[in-house]
């Protein structure tokens, strides 16, 4: 489990390292920081941040619009704009390609943080991955968003163990630790939209790369005893080639 990784492109240094500053104290991981269009894509290929935070006054040929532009067409990632520039131009040019979120010079860490959760917000529903029963809780790519305080939690997908149902809650367990979300059991599934999950009891489901040991009544993961419903366990034993 780890936070969101957001990456910073800022030609200007100062402004460069106070955002940086301002978003470890929030909590939030950061990237190398790009001065330029050839920066960030290198960062972006070789860090890959979960948000993007890009000015769109750049130094050289190509500005934020355009770094944008190319983020849009070759990579899923959302995209904060950063900009002093308010004109009616600048601002048309802007739009055409849909940032997740804006946030005008001068901002202060409140700023950040509210402009990032609004990113998040806004690539889930433009993407239709965010359910209304899963409040602050985001898919992005390969990663579950949990919101926690006034934090996001990043989960892979692929660490999750198994989820159970706690009445009005659930609880998604990883190998050393679990996170608490408001939800039922068959909505996150679907938010998941992962077929390495599967529900095998009323209070369950389970990453079945994780399952360690199964019969007819029972299976272990990480140790942990889940029961086998009766009404899932023939289309269980069948998935998994089991007689």
């Amino acid at each position: 489990m780890s936070f969101i990784k957001v990456g910073i492109v800022e030609d200007e240094f100062i402004i460069a390292y106070s955002i940086a500053d301002a978003l470890k104290e929030l909590g939030y991981e950061i990237t190398s920081i790009a001065s330029n269009y050839t920066e960030a894509l290198d960062v972006i290929a070789n860090e890959k941040p979960d948000i993007m935070l890009i000015d769109i006054q750049l130094g050289g040929y190509k500005d934020g619009i355009d770094l944008a532009w190319r983020v849009r067409k070759d990579y899923t990632i959302p995209f904060i704009f950063l900009t002093s520039n308010t004109d009616a131009a600048t601002v048309e040019r802007a739009k055409k390609v849909s940032p997740n979120a804006y946030l005008v010079k001068p901002y202060n860490k409140h700023d950040l943080y509210t402009s990032i959760e609004i990113c998040v917000h806004n690539y889930a529903s433009m993407h239709k991955q965010q359910p209304v029963v899963t409040e602050g809780n985001y898919l992005i790519n390969d990663s579950v968003f949990i919101k926690n305080g006034q934090y996001f939690n990043k989960i892979k997908i692929q660490d999750i163990l198994y989820i159970e149902s706690d009445n009005n809650y659930i609880n998604v367990h990883l190998a050393d630790s679990k996170m608490m979300v408001r939800s039922n059991l068959q909505d996150y599934l679907e938010l998941l939209a992962s077929r390495n999950f599967f529900r095998v009891h009323r209070s369950f489901a389970v990453n079945l790369q994780h399952v360690e040991t199964i019969n007819s009544e029972f299976l272990l993961v990480n140790n942990f005893k889940i029961p086998i419903g009766k009404a899932y366990r023939d289309e269980l034993l069948t998935l998994i080639k089991i007689s």
